[in-house]
């Protein structure tokens, strides 16, 4: 195989991954915009290595359309970050396994905060996913590296489910180009928003 090939392969195999989840998003992806959408609190998402960088691309894509949002990395939390989470705030909490332990040891402290929690994850019956008010679930066949070990393909799901939320959140609430506008006034994003 060509170098060029194991680039068309990898996109081909993270592209059909997307496809097969627009079919698996079903009710629970409406229970979580709607616990968002109802809370009067913040979304805080955490997460650990890739899963992590995910969540803060999310966090952003949040904050950019209309809900407030913020990472907080899952070994600071239990080093004193969680201090930033009230009962108010929604966590979504990502780990592809459902068992990452840095990310589980916040669910006694979040319990005790009384903060929701919406997992995302590719394990239903997973520890996170039964520890969390709602759990947004995903199936692939591979990831797309050579060896099927890189988070690659889970990865991209994750960010695809939070862009999905972002999008759904932000047209429940009417957000307009004006509104983006104000977030958003700088670079050709908000020039094109100015004229």
């Amino acid at each position: 195989m060509t170098i060029v090939n194991d680039i068309k392969q990898a996109i081909e195999v993270e592209a059909a991954a997307v496809k097969a989840l627009a079919d698996q998003a079903g009710t629970e992806y409406e229970k979580a915009v709607k616990l968002i959408q109802n809370s009067k609190g913040k979304v805080v998402i955490t997460g650990v290595g890739k899963s992590g960088h995910m969540g803060k691309k999310i966090a952003a894509s949040f904050s950019s359309t209309g809900t407030p949002a913020f990472f907080v990395h899952s070994t600071e939390g239990v080093h004193g970050d969680l201090g930033m989470i009230e009962q108010e705030d929604v966590v979504i909490m990502i780990s592809n396994s459902g068992e990452t332990a840095e990310v589980l040891s916040l669910l006694p402290s979040l319990e005790k905060i009384g903060s929701k929690k919406i997992a995302i994850t590719s394990k239903q019956e997973s520890t996170l996913a039964v520890n969390s008010d709602v759990a947004l679930t995903y199936q692939y066949e591979t990831e797309a590296d050579h060896l099927g070990l890189a988070p690659t393909t889970s990865s991209t799901l994750t960010l695809v489910i939070g862009d999905a939320l972002a999008v759904a959140l932000s047209k429940a609430k009417d957000f307009k180009n004006e509104d983006f506008h104000l977030y958003h006034p700088g670079g050709s994003l908000g020039k094109k928003l100015s004229n």
